[in-house]
């Protein structure tokens, strides 16, 4: 078995690019070779600033032989069917076996050398790879992401010879740009390749390069009494700009730390690629940085210290000069500029969603326990930001420094806060907050966001959702839940429908909502409505046509629905059983995720595996009799003549357990009320085995039926077990 050893040498790649690019030549490498027939033992991709190396090992000398037979056109087909299946095979008529009235071919193919089909798999990945942007250089045809320069093909550590636009395979490589020799050296196999690459002050593994980077980073912190700040992103991408990566300390003017950290950390990393270094004493951020070149300095890295920090005041300079222009302005300005300023087509302005996101925070305010007052007046700061001159610069810093300039304005710390964290959570990894007054404006945020596509029919669509809805519902959820707010989500969704027209609903909104009605009758007399017509929300003088408002809201519950089962999925619990909760009409997320955690738990058990069996059996009863007329209904007789005990004992059971029910459900005690349930199983079983529904007795058939159905009643006041899956 033998080893297959590629390298594609380019000029500079960005590093953005690199890992994406590692991955395509492992897929295309792997279908190609999969395609030729040939396994291998093992398949690696490295990238880095100026190479793609590809490494097989344990690959065949050649491709095994391979026989197919292929089946023809029927014996009695015209003569032109049979020529054309002729020219497919390159076989004869003679070649040919007839089996029950159909010709079949049978074609061999000799196995090709594993080095032919290398030098097609190459040129294929070449030509055909998926580079973000591409160029063409001198006056060839071929693209690559930059000049491609050199192509090291070595199979079994022979050259595989070919050339591709004129770039001709070889066995050669160049080393560090700077600190290598300058000369190109030959290779033998990986392991040669990769310790010269070394010698010549390359590290071709990503992974090596960025535990070069920490250790000596932390190593250059530790030995002045700092700490590295922790940056993934930048690591990585740092990863990808330099071959032998050597981290130096540099030093920052202190009187920068006057600025918020994270205007320091970001102007740091976006504009420079530096690290943030802090004081352990102080747990702030310290006047250093940590710079990583690519060379290794005669001087320790003193002159390039010294060139980065003056770049660097350079760069904090235009920040404190935006902080300062920003102290000067004000929210006031800010938010007059929000009006010229559209959010979208069909929803107005910024300064109108905030009218709408400030409205609303109102109304949710005391559902979390905040001050409506004050969910307001931040509601109308945090958005303002967006107008300053910072945020321009740095589009990240939304939020974060509407929060500073709140308090630079001596706002109320909650307000300053909720002003500053009102964009999350903002992914599944970040953080909820837990300020009553933060929720509030982060729930208005986010619930004005969702109501407003909804109205104009920009929902999400299979994969595409280009305006994150899927993560603001995600966000939503994860409020409520997490800070066990009992918001009745019914109620604020409809007022954040009718926010949209600045229209105060009325009080019928709301019971023909419950009702699951759509009624488009007039709710009222009142003939100060006028008509227009405002994001598909249609007001009529003398009332108001509520279809529209009412389907946004149920649309949306039906989201959050489905966004809900995608959380307590990953949680691990069944999406059936948010169906058989949410089916109940609730509104309430803390409630129907407490009620999903007590029915998994129940249905975990003997007695609620088989109580659902039992349920399903009596609701197809019921659903029988439903097809042939009215079921009926009515109170269950006891004491009959003749009547089975286990009759008796089910319907003694059922009042029962429909008491104990009722009163866990009223202290929303669902363990309580799964107990309750499951002593029904013993009953109910008892009650299939020896009792005969379908009696030819019509008084005895009744009072069976009418016993089954209050046993689905009774069951259906916790979910709706016929939702549920088993």
């Amino acid at each position: 078995m033998a080893q297959l050893l590629i390298e594609l040498f380019s000029e500079e790649i960005p590093a953005r690019m690199q890992q994406g690019a590692a991955r395509d030549l492992e897929r295309m490498a792997s279908e190609r070779l999969k395609a030729a027939g040939l396994t291998y033992e093992a398949l690696t991709t490295f990238a880095g600033p100026r190479r793609l190396t590809l490494v097989v090992e344990g690959l065949p000398a050649a491709t095994p032989d391979r026989e197919e037979e292929l089946k023809g056109p029927r014996t009695s087909a015209p003569e032109q069917a049979l020529e054309g299946f002729l020219r497919k095979t390159g076989l004869t008529k003679g070649q040919l076996s007839e089996r029950d009235g159909v010709w079949f071919a049978v074609v061999s193919e000799k196995g090709r050398p594993t080095a032919d089909l290398v030098a097609e798999m190459v040129d294929g990945i070449v030509r055909g790879f998926p580079w973000p942007k591409s160029m063409r250089w001198g006056s060839g045809t071929l693209r690559w992401i930059r000049p491609l320069k050199r192509i090291i093909a070595l199979f079994d550590g022979a050259v595989v010879p070919f050339d591709i636009d004129g770039i001709v395979s070889g066995d050669t490589t160049e080393g560090h740009r700077f600190m290598g020799s300058g000369q190109s050296f030959a290779v033998k196999d990986f392991a040669d390749y990769r310790a010269k690459l070394e010698k010549h002050f390359v590290l071709l593994d990503v992974v090596d390069r960025k535990l070069r980077i920490l250790e000596g980073a932390q190593k250059a912190c530790s030995a002045k009494g700092l700490a590295l700040v922790d940056d993934d992103g930048l690591l990585d991408e740092v990863a990808g700009l330099a071959e032998w990566p050597t981290p130096i300390l540099g030093d920052m003017d202190p009187q920068f730390l006057t600025l918020p950290p994270e205007v320091i950390r970001l102007s740091m990393k976006v504009h420079q690629k530096y690290f943030a270094v802090r004081d352990p004493a102080t747990h702030g951020l310290a006047p250093h940085f940590v710079v990583v070149a690519n060379v290794e300095a005669t001087d320790g890295g003193a002159a390039l210290s010294a060139g980065n920090s003056r770049v660097l005041s350079a760069r904090l300079d235009d920040a404190r000069f935006f902080w300062d222009e920003d102290l000067k302005t004000g929210f006031d300005a800010w938010s007059k500029k929000l009006e010229g300023v559209t959010f979208h087509a069909k929803l107005g302005t910024l300064a109108e969603r905030v009218d709408r996101i400030a409205a609303l925070a109102r109304e949710i305010a005391p559902l979390v326990g905040a001050d409506p007052d004050q969910a307001e007046a931040a509601a109308k700061l945090a958005k303002a930001d967006l107008s300053s001159g910072m945020v321009g610069e740095f589009p990240e810093l939304q939020g974060v420094m509407g929060g500073y300039y709140a308090r630079a304005f001596n706002h109320p710390e909650a307000v300053a806060d909720a002003v500053r964290d009102h964009y999350k959570p903002q992914g599944p990894a970040d953080s909820v907050p837990t300020a009553p007054l933060t929720v509030a404006v982060a729930l208005a945020d986010k619930l004005d966001t969702l109501v407003g596509f909804f109205a104009i029919d920009e929902k999400p669509t299979g994969s595409k959702d280009p305006f994150a809805l899927r993560r603001a519902a995600l966000g939503v959820i994860r409020l409520v839940l997490e800070n066990d707010a009992r918001a009745p989500l019914k109620s604020v969704l409809v007022d954040a429908v009718f926010g949209l027209t600045n229209v105060s609903r009325t009080l019928d909104v709301l019971h023909r909502f419950d009702d699951g009605g759509v009624s488009t009758s007039g709710v009222g007399s009142s003939s100060d409505l006028i008509s227009e017509n405002v994001v598909g929300l249609h007001l009529v003088r003398g009332g108001a046509d509520l279809a529209k408002p009412v389907q946004v809201a149920a649309d949306l519950l039906a989201f959050f629905a489905d966004r809900l089962k995608v959380l307590l999925r990953d949680q691990g619990k069944r999406h059936d059983l948010v169906d058989a909760v949410f089916a109940l009409g609730d509104d309430d997320l803390v409630r129907i995720v407490r009620r999903v955690e007590a029915l998994d738990a129940f249905l975990a058990t003997e007695d609620g595996a088989n109580l659902l069996a039992g349920y399903k059996r009596a609701s197809n009863i019921l659903k029988a009799e439903e097809k042939k007329g009215p079921v009926p209904e009515g109170m269950v007789r006891t004491g009959l003549p003749g009547q089975p005990e286990a009759e008796t004992t089910l319907a003694f059971a059922t009042a029962a357990a429909a008491t104990a029910v009722d009163a866990a459900l009223e202290t929303e005690d669902f363990a309580a009320a799964m107990r309750a349930l499951s002593l029904l199983r013993a009953p109910v079983d008892a009650f299939f085995t020896g009792v005969m529904v379908n009696s030819d007795v019509a008084e005895e058939r009744d009072n069976r039926l009418k016993l089954l159905g209050q046993v689905r009643a009774v069951m259906g006041r916790v979910a709706d077990f016929g939702q549920i899956a088993g």
